[in-house]
């Protein structure tokens, strides 16, 4: 298998999406077992300007997610090439058998 350098960009995104995912889900669970602790309401608790103590991981987990959303925009942009580069490569291939026939011979001449 030949992977080339979009390909190995693609890997590297995907593990950068997944490790960011992996943060989040850890960050989430921290978050609300400090949320049930503290017997606050969802909306007073996961607002940065109303719970200071918690502010820094309440944006970290913003960052995290806009992150996650940029990654999998890369990763999609990607599909799309590879899948654009496919349909040029399909056309150029059923192509060609035409043009073999068109050059042939009519037999009926």
């Amino acid at each position: 298998m030949d992977i080339g350098a979009s390909d190995r960009e693609l890997v590297a995104v995907m593990r950068r999406y997944f490790a960011a995912k992996v943060e989040l889900e850890i960050l989430k669970a921290q978050l609300e077992t400090a949320r049930q602790a503290a017997g606050e309401a969802i909306d007073i608790f996961y607002d940065p300007r109303r719970n200071v103590d918690h502010a820094g991981d309440l944006h970290r987990s913003h960052r995290l997610k806009g992150e996650m959303v940029s990654l999998m925009q890369r990763a999609e942009a990607w599909g799309r090439e590879e899948l654009a580069a496919d349909r040029v490569e399909t056309s150029a291939a059923e192509e060609e058998p035409s043009d073999r026939i068109g050059a042939m011979p009519f037999a009926g001449a």
